[in-house]
């Protein structure tokens, strides 16, 4: 992970928090129940979230109250427009950024000396089933001022007013109370304090709840995809409910995305892309051994490539090779089947989310894809960022030093 961090790759544009800091994240995690970090130096996302205090409590999603209740922490202003490195939720970045479009001066003033406690409440306390999942409709977000400080203005401008009422400014206990409120919590009157709940609506969606489900409902009829194996088998016994459901693995989903115009592939056209060379290179290094030079080297090189794409056995070569030999075959046989010609690693990893979809959606069916078949590396480090360290510890030296050059050269980080 060294070479990920001194990249820019790991950790990258984490807020560092200390001192009085690590203290106001401390009465954060009280008010959602959580035990306080023991560390006196932190680092945290957009979301509040810290890999520090993740490895501490050995808990990815430590800021959850379960499944059904995701929650964020703002300590400081500058944490807008930071990265979210571990969502729970595809859609959990767009909240972060709607939190500090609408309230951006106030979290200015807020952070002076309190933070804020964020609950994303999609109005279900729990989970039960999978199906629960097709209730999120709408995200409500709402707010805790860590020390009340939002209720103490209040109380402070009830006693401003109170002292200017008939006779009171001669009440000396009301002298005291305003003298120990300001003194306790300054001049709170002009100060931006008052966060009201936003509602944000929800259609299309990951989550990683039940194992990690996508949930499509912008499309020609509901479709529910599992990660897990066992929740996909559970569910798959529901009668109730008119949705099309399949685990991820399964071949027919594929063919169900592209009857549905949800995703599409013209292989002649994207045999010309970065993104298959990336793919290619992947499925090619699966097949090395032992090699002679360093596998970025052999990546890099024309030459190299050739030498060691010969040395594989025939039948290996055709399935590293089976995009090009299919757009040679097709220009003569006009009706040949890509599906039986193409690898099945490639006639998926090749799909891409239709040209007809809005932005959004097109981020959410690349984070299907990609989970489908995680053979671009590139794609993998941008659409699911937990994969991609999970899969970067098993990969050889030379292999690391080519992706990490792929991603640094694609610029998405």
């Amino acid at each position: 992970m060294e070479k990920l961090q001194q990249a820019g790759l790991f950790g990258r544009e984490l807020v560092t928090l200390s001192g009085s800091l690590v203290n106001r994240y401390n009465d954060c995690l009280a008010v959602l129940g959580v035990t306080p970090t023991a560390l006196k130096n932190i680092s945290i996302d957009a979301m509040g979230w810290s890999p520090e205090v993740s490895d501490e409590k050995k808990n990815a999603y430590y800021l959850n109250i379960g499944d059904a209740n995701t929650n964020a922490i703002i300590v400081s202003p500058q944490q807008e427009n930071k990265p979210v490195y571990m969502p729970f939720h595809s859609f959990d970045k767009d909240l972060m950024r709607t939190v500090f479009s609408a309230y951006r001066k106030e979290i200015h003033d807020i952070t002076k000396d309190s933070a804020i406690c964020i609950n994303f409440d999609q109005h279900i306390d729990t989970y039960y089933q999978a199906y629960d999942l097709l209730g999120y409709n709408d995200i409500t977000i709402t707010f805790k001022i860590t020390n009340d400080l939002d209720v103490k203005q209040q109380q402070q401008k009830k006693l401003i007013a109170d002292f200017y009422e008939e006779n009171n400014f001669i009440d000396k206990d009301l002298h005291k109370k305003l003298l120990q409120s300001a003194q306790s919590y300054g001049d709170l009157r002009d100060r931006k304090l008052e966060l009201q709940p936003i509602k944000v609506p929800i259609t299309s969606f990951y989550t990683k709840a039940f194992g990690g489900v996508f949930v499509l409902k912008d499309f020609i009829k509901d479709i529910i995809v599992f990660e897990d194996k066992k929740v996909f088998q559970e569910s798959i016994k529901d009668t109730v409910h008119d949705v099309l459901i399949f685990h991820k693995d399964h071949d027919e989903l594929i063919d169900l995305l592209n009857e549905h115009i949800i995703t599409e592939c013209k292989f002649k056209k994207e045999a010309k892309t970065p993104r298959y060379k990336r793919i290619k290179n992947h499925i090619f290094v699966s097949y090395l051994k032992e090699v002679a030079h360093p596998i970025n080297e052999v990546l890099s090189s024309t030459f190299l490539f050739k030498k060691y794409l010969n040395q594989l056995d025939t039948k290996t070569r055709k399935k590293v090779m089976s995009v090009e030999l299919y757009n040679q075959r097709k220009i003569i046989e006009r009706d040949l089947n890509p599906k039986a010609e193409i690898d099945k690693r490639y006639y998926k990893a090749l799909q891409k989310p239709h040209s007809s979809l809005e932005e959004e959606q097109q981020e959410l069916i690349w984070k299907l894809l990609t989970l489908i078949t995680p053979l671009d590396p590139v794609h993998v480090f941008w659409y699911d960022k937990e994969l991609f360290y999970e899969q970067y510890k098993t990969w050889r030296e030379g292999y690391q030093d080519w992706v990490i050059s792929c991603i640094l050269d694609n610029n998405k980080i």
